[in-house]
């Protein structure tokens, strides 16, 4: 009999653990961590203490990941009422800057929207490249380096920058981009999730788009 053999053996005759109780409660087996042998008895105690740190992990994670989604749905409440009682584009360009700024903690933020017209930053000339990619967005997109010729965008700072989110505005045609970076290289991948970013573009697009002609 090999060892798959055995293992079955015992799932399927459980009764064997008490027609040889003495016998079990006299073997030893290794220690998991090395070093000396043990009861089978001590051995399941160990292998429930390590589930148990194992189960406590998972919980502390997603007690963690609670927590954050809370604080994040929060944030996204404060700049959803922001925009809301913005009276004019000025006030509603000014809202979502200050809030992403500010209470999201995101050092780079800008804001551009080829609708319209109006003296504000964010209707400044956008290139055709940067229009291209902003309609080609279906989702937000995160990378490394900025997209198209986005770097532009932020200046000064585009050599520092390391991390770049961008999310195109829409309602029924796309008419501008939000685009967030960072010096930290961690704030914004490829592989991270998008649905807030997702839910803050649909925020700040209908914001804007009420206030537009």
């Amino acid at each position: 009999m090999n060892s798959e053999d055995v293992a079955a053996y015992l799932k399927e005759h459980p009764e064997f653990f008490e027609q040889y109780a003495e016998m079990m409660s006299e073997m030893h087996i290794p220690h998991p961590h090395g070093g000396r042998t043990i009861p089978i008895s001590e051995r399941q105690i160990l292998t429930l203490r390590e589930k148990s740190k194992q189960l406590e992990g998972k919980l502390r994670e997603i007690i963690q990941f609670g927590e954050d989604n809370d604080a994040i749905g929060e944030k996204m409440h404060r700049i959803t009422l922001a925009l809301l009682g913005a009276k004019d584009i000025a006030a509603a360009v000014h809202a979502a800057e200050f809030n992403l700024r500010e209470d999201f903690s995101v050092p780079h933020v800008v804001l551009r929207v080829w609708r319209g017209a109006d003296d504000l930053p964010a209707f400044q000339t956008t290139s055709d490249a940067t229009r291209a990619f902003a309609a080609g967005l279906a989702h937000p997109h995160c990378c490394a380096q900025a997209a198209a010729d986005t770097a532009q965008l932020f200046g000064e700072s585009a050599p520092l920058l390391k991390s770049f989110a961008y999310i195109g505005l829409r309602d029924s045609d796309g008419f501008g981009l939000l685009a967030l970076a960072s010096e930290d290289p961690h704030r914004f991948y490829p592989e991270m999730g998008t649905i807030f970013l997702s839910r803050l573009g649909d925020i700040v697009a209908a914001a804007l788009a009420r206030h537009l002609v």
